[in-house]
Parts: structure tokens; sequence; C-alpha cells
């Protein structure tokens, strides 16, 4: 008896608990399907509280938040080069990434959190190189 009660107690925790993050990789690369100097996929849709880890498939990259190019309150990241970075999105919104040695080359990418259809107005508001914000703009073509 004491069996089924802790299983059906475990069946009811599992079954009642919010639906798990989800974790996405994007490679930094020197060369991939959309040129060189990229992030791949350059764009990417997610939830709420997802996680995406950036991996350094190529040396010399790293990947950073976009101060001005992510939702009010949002927690911006800084990855260390040639190494992993893990960041989670839990706020909605459109967040601009970039690898920094690489910026003004277009090596920047996307992510849209949550049900947003267009970035906002001030989102090209800061310097933006010109390669990269030719990217940006293809990428946003997505949302």
């Amino acid at each position: 008896m004491f069996r089924m009660i802790a299983s059906g107690l475990a069946l009811s925790a599992i079954l009642s608990s919010p639906v798990l993050a989800e974790t996405f990789e994007v490679k930094m690369l020197n060369k991939g399907e959309e040129g060189t100097m990229v992030f791949e996929p350059s764009f990417v849709r997610i939830a709420p509280g997802d996680t995406v880890v950036f991996v350094p498939t190529d040396k010399s990259h790293n990947a950073e938040s976009i101060k001005g190019m992510m939702p009010e309150g949002a927690e911006g990241f800084t990855g260390k080069m040639n190494k992993e970075v893990e960041a989670t999105f839990d706020a909605e919104g459109v967040y601009g990434v970039m690898c920094k040695p690489h910026y003004a080359m277009g090596m920047v990418m996307t992510i849209a959190v949550g049900d947003v259809d267009a970035a906002p107005e001030d989102f090209f508001e800061g310097r933006v190189p010109k390669k990269a914000k030719e990217r940006f703009e293809a990428q946003l073509g997505n949302l």
C-alpha cells in the first residue's frame, strides 16, 4: 500500500510540475552557411526560461549581449574568448548578440524570446557597424 501511495505522489508531482526549459546550441564559426564570421544558427526563437549555449567551434570567438539591444530589465552576459558560454533568457523580447572581435565583420545573431513579432523601434539606436546591421535586418525578417 505504501508503494502505491508513494508512486501516486511521485506521478502527481511530475504531472503538475511546469514544463521544463529547453537548451539550444549555437556554434561560433569562421565560416558557415551564411558566410564568414557567423553564429549558426543566426536566429533562434525560444521560450522564457530557455538557455542558449554558445559553442566556440572555431577559435578566436566569444558571445555577448549588446547593450541597448535587449529588453528593459534583462540581464546581459559576456563570454570569454574561446570558451563556451551559457545564457538563460527570462525576459520576453528581442536580444542582439555579438562576437566582440568580429562585430564589425557582422558576427551577430538575434534571439527572440516569447511571443514577439517585431524588434523595438530603438533596436538600432546605438552604433551598429554596417555589416552587423545588414545581418540583423535579415535575421529580424524571421520574426
